[in-house]
Formats: C-alpha cells, structure tokens, sequence
C-alpha cells in the first residue's frame, strides 16, 4: 500500500488521500491571557471595606478608651458645688474631642516604633495613612477648643492649655521622665475643664453684699484642685506602669501604683469638708455610693496590678494598664459622691458596661 494512502487512513486528513484544494482553517484564537480580565495588568489590591476602615479608625482612637473622658467634667462640677448644665456639656464635647486627638497623634508620632514592636496598628499595618491620623489629629484639636469656647474665655485658657500638654506629650515627653507627669497633668487639667466650664455658663445669681457668705454648697472651680490631683496621681501611677506594657519586666512599676491606688481609696472614704465650711454629717445614701464607688476603684485597678507584680510579663502588664485606664471611671464617681452628688456618680458608673462591652472589641491601650 501506498505509505501516503496508509498515512491517511490513520489520520484521516483529506488532504493526503488526494481530495481538492481546501479552504484554509481559520486560525485557533487564543484568549489574551489577562490577571485582571481587563486588559493584562495585575489585579489592584482589595480596598478595605467600610466595616474594616471604621474597625481600624475605632483601634487608632482606642475608642474603648473614651468612656473614661466624661466622668472628668461631671466630677469637676460636682467638686465646685455646681449643678451639671449646659457648661459641664461643652466641657465633655471639648475633652472628647482632646482625648482622640491625643490619641491619633500619639500613633502618629510613634508610626516607625509600632512598626517594630506593633505593627499590627492601624498605621503601620497601611489600614490608616499616617497623613490622615496627623489631620484628624489637628482636626478634632480645633473643634475641643471651638467647645470650650462656647463655655466662656476662663473655659478656653484652661482648654488650651490641656491640648498643649497633650501635643507636647505626644510629641517630645512621651519618652522622657516627664511623660507620667504630662500625662497626669493632662487629667488634672481635664477635670478642672469640667468646673471652670460649669461655672462659665451658669445662670448669674441675684447679687448679694460683700460681706454675705457664699451659698451653702457653692464653692468656686478652684475647689475642684482636689478632686483633680487625685485623679491626676492615679493617672501618673497608670503612665508610669504603662512604660513597660510592651516589654515588661517592671516590678517596682506595679507595686509603686498599688501603693498609691490604696492611698487614694484610703482618701476617697476620710470625711474632709470643704475649706470654708463646716462639717457635715454625710448622708446614709450617699455614704453607702461612696464606698460602693471607692470599692469597684480599688477592684478595677489593684487586681491586675498584683497580677503584675507577681509576674510582670509585658501581657499582664497591658492587663493592669487596661485596669487603670477603666478604673478612671468609678474614681470618678467616687470623686462626685464625695462632693455630694451620688446621683452624678451613678450617672458616670453607667460608663462602665459600655467600657467593658468595648474593650472586649478594641484594646484601650
């Protein structure tokens, strides 16, 4: 047989077993081989969504953290004998506003350490551009002392110079000795913004003579000095642990904050009346919120600082720093309580669940 014919018959190609010219196959296409099906180009990235883009904004602010700020104001009205009003609101707006300042600007200062030692951060993981933070920063500075404004000049001079502690602290004194005390001066100013405000916007009184006593109760925002060095020691004691969160390995840290946590709950239960005015029996009611107030304080902040002591691993470390940072907020109410105002106290102990509930999500620290 003819090798062709034979050649054929396998292959079955008409050409070969001698058929007539044939058309030429139209030529096989190929798809363009495409990464991103429009044209060649490698996929973009997944921009994230705006659930995710909230969740890291949440993070950066550490709004977990922010329950802690308005317990300030209501404290420092009740410790200037004064009526929660339109004031101690501008003066709660204005230090939220102040507190997530300081908050996005402390990560942007701290964007190439994170990098190191927390680079899952909003910054350093590329969720929140550092441009962004730094605006937001500048941003929500402006609007706390457009707030405090309204509450009167006497109100913005104590406002301003809350935020230039809290800039100069982000900034510089973070990582020097006066860190702990920058930032407890930055709470002490806060509350003190409590007091000056309330008292900026409240209704003027009926003028009396000269020589006639203040009004029972009745004290001026400087009255509130007190009340705002107790909260600032506590906040020293919690900065100064804090310095040690990431690495740990701080034993005197933890013991030294214990000590003040129950020097301070030792002060919160002494009757002390106010200078100028005799003293007075405390109610029953009052007494008994006082001490409630002055138990959940000490429970909050010195079992995760024992728990640090005995074992200051940089995870319990974060532990007690976390303890304080909550435990800001029945001080508070007990600093309201102490003044006379239990029903302020248990307004701020409020706070508490929605602080708890949040810190579950979203570390204050």
């Amino acid at each position: 047989m003819n090798p062709l014919r034979l050649l054929a018959a396998v292959t079955g190609s008409p050409r070969l077993l001698g058929a007539g010219p044939q058309a030429p196959a139209a030529p096989v296409r190929v798809p363009p081989v495409s990464l991103s099906g429009t044209g060649g180009t490698a996929p973009a990235p997944d921009r994230p969504g705006p659930r995710a883009r909230l969740r890291a904004w949440a993070e950066l602010l550490r709004i977990s953290a922010l329950f802690t700020v308005p317990g300030d104001a209501l404290a420092g009205a009740a410790s200037a004998g004064l009526r929660p009003g339109r004031g101690t609101a501008l003066a709660v707006g204005a230090s939220l506003c102040l507190y997530e300042a300081g908050m996005a600007l402390n990560d942007w200062a701290d964007r190439d350490e994170d990098a190191v030692d927390r680079p899952h951060r909003p910054i350093p993981s590329g969720r929140v551009a550092p441009g962004a933070a730094l605006t937001a920063a500048g941003a929500l500075t402006a609007a706390g002392l457009a707030l405090a404004a309204r509450a009167g000049r006497p109100a913005l001079a104590v406002a301003s110079g809350l935020a230039a502690t809290v800039w100069a602290y982000d900034l510089h004194l973070k990582h020097t000795k006066l860190g702990p005390a920058a930032m407890a001066a930055a709470r002490t100013l806060d509350l003190l913004l409590g007091a000056t405000a309330t008292a900026g916007t409240a209704a003027p009184a009926t003028p009396a003579p000269r020589a006639a006593a203040r009004p029972a109760g009745v004290r001026a925002p400087a009255a509130a000095l007190p009340a705002a060095l107790a909260l600032g020691a506590h906040t020293y004691a919690v900065t100064a642990v804090s310095r040690h969160e990431v690495q740990g390995g701080s034993t005197a840290a933890p013991l030294a904050a214990l000590g003040g946590a129950a020097a301070l709950g030792a002060a919160l239960l002494r009757e002390r009346p106010a200078r100028g005015e005799p003293p007075r029996p405390r109610a029953a009611a009052g007494g008994l919120l006082l001490t409630t107030f002055t138990g959940a304080y000490l429970r909050t902040s010195a079992i995760p600082l024992v728990h640090a002591a005995l074992n200051p691993s940089p995870p319990l470390t974060r532990r007690a720093v976390g303890g304080g940072i909550r435990a800001m907020i029945p001080l508070q109410a007990a600093l309201a309580a102490r003044a006379g105002s239990p029903l302020d106290g248990l307004a701020v102990m409020g706070l508490v669940p929605l602080a708890r509930a949040l810190a579950r999500k979203v570390s204050p620290t």
